[in-house]
């Protein structure tokens, strides 16, 4: 790796420059980014099958697809999100034009993460081109494949004074967050998370931090069970369980556990396979040491479904869980693999009483038709984002901002959210010189100070 310093120091001098300031220039780094990542499009899948054993369909629907899906529209909007914004002025400040205007905060640092390791590390890039910012991007070490394909697509775009790419590990992530950077955008686990924003806060550099947690899925009795196991179970075996927004536990009414149990392995079943450690298009866990930690939250009395892994392929079956209490080890962390453990509650208050009681989640999913249940977890229940009667698919817009609140994250980007996150918004007020209204200087009187509360008020 180049000096971290030198690097920054680099895009620094180049963003002084302005080059990256004309709305035409960012367009042509957008068009640009688009046309390397269809030509690479193979290597992305080739990539995405050696770090996670990702098939090229899950690779398009997850990573790629979605990549290309915010590209295009932050090309079409960000012109408009760019211009100028008027806004009504105050009575006092007559007169004058008051308006708004966004710029680029200049050199930022993107740290993103194993388990999407394409998506998760261009759609925090596009924002920042759209703004008109010089990027660092530094890609997970767990995910080399990816890693390396990314380097490429990015040296084939860009001079590295504009965007850059940093390969490593710990020491490289250590030499990046000791450089000032005027943001950082890092998507990952709650630690690590910490220990940026101890990083940022010796610069007073802004951060968005995109954590994790405990996604909870409630399912009340008046729910469409079926419907509801085969999107549950399709959030939880996207990727293997490996998404930030995974349904990580289940909590039902005890009327229709069984009947939701037994939808869920059917759906399972029918999703990854009777043994989905067969199964050639069923994603692997990233390395080893997940592998073990995962396998570890697996308590063997509480298997009703699933629970066989194979080492030798890092695949894990899907795994249900019965029985399961806050006590056990499942409870404890946040799961990032295909085990889903259940639960039951007697009544809504429960259920509701139950996640306040815990960091508020990045996701909740609720499966009801009761309109007043739906409701009422909106507004009682603190979570980043979710779905009702459905699960994963709201991060799957550009219309709408994808982030945690609490221990699960804190920002939010996807779309206009992207663009604003990368940008300082200035106000402004144009003063006219023709005429100066006395009422504000000294010395003040009575007259001063009744036309103040006509102003005023």
């Amino acid at each position: 790796m180049n000096d971290a310093s030198q690097i920054v120091a680099r895009q620094r001098a180049y963003f002084a420059t302005g080059a990256t300031l004309p709305l035409s220039f960012r367009k042509q780094a957008l068009d640009a980014l688009r046309a390397s990542i269809l030509r690479h499009e193979a290597d992305i899948n080739a990539a995405l099958m050696q770090d996670l054993g990702k098939s090229a369909s899950e690779t398009y629907m997850c990573e790629t697809g979605m990549t290309l899906s915010e590209l295009s529209y932050m090309r079409s909007h960000m012109a408009r999100w760019a211009r100028r914004h008027h806004v009504l002025t105050p009575l006092a400040q007559f007169p004058s034009d008051s308006f708004t205007v966004h710029e680029p905060y200049g050199v930022t640092l993107i740290l993103s993460p194993w388990n999407y390791p394409f998506m998760l590390c261009m759609e925090p890039l596009i924002g920042a081109l759209a703004a008109g910012n010089c990027c660092v991007l530094k890609p997970s070490a767990y995910s080399p494949a990816t890693g390396a394909v990314i380097r490429t697509i990015v040296a084939e775009c860009f001079p590295p004074e504009y965007v850059t790419v940093v390969e490593g590990g710990r020491a490289e992530n250590q030499a990046l967050l000791e450089q000032k950077f005027d943001y950082i955008f890092f998507t990952g686990g709650v630690n690590v998370g910490r220990e940026v924003m101890r990083k940022a806060a010796e610069h007073l550099t802004p951060v968005s931090l995109e954590l994790g947690g405990k996604s909870p899925c409630i399912v009340t009795a008046d729910a469409r069970i079926d419907v509801a196991a085969r999107r549950i179970a399709f959030g939880k075996l996207l990727n293997c369980g490996q998404t930030c927004v995974a349904p990580d536990y289940v909590l039902v009414d005890r009327r229709v556990k069984d009947e939701l149990i037994a939808a869920l392995i059917r759906h399972m079943t029918a999703m990854a396979g009777r043994d989905a450690t067969k199964n050639g298009e069923y994603v692997r866990m990233v390395n080893e040491k997940h592998f073990d930690r995962v396998c570890g939250l697996i308590d063997p009395a509480k298997v009703v479904f699933g629970g066989r892994s194979d080492r030798a392929t890092l695949r894990i079956q899907p795994t249900i869980l019965d029985n399961v209490t806050a006590e056990d080890a499942v409870m404890g962390e946040e799961i990032f693999g295909p085990v889903l453990p259940i639960m039951t509650y007697d009544s809504i208050d429960e259920a509701e009483r139950f996640i306040n009681d815990r960091p508020h989640p990045l996701a909740l999913y609720l499966f009801t038709e009761d309109r007043a249940v739906q409701q009422r977890f909106l507004d009682a229940v603190p979570f980043g984002g979710g779905c009702i009667n459905d699960t994963i698919i709201h991060l799957a817009t550009s219309r709408m901002g994808f982030g945690g609140v609490g221990q699960s994250g804190m920002g939010s980007y996807h779309g206009k959210k992207s663009f604003d996150t990368f940008s300082h918004e200035k106000s402004i007020v144009k003063k006219s010189t023709l005429i100066d209204l006395p009422v504000r200087y000294a010395p003040y009187s009575r007259l001063k100070d009744r036309l103040l509360r006509v102003f005023l008020r």
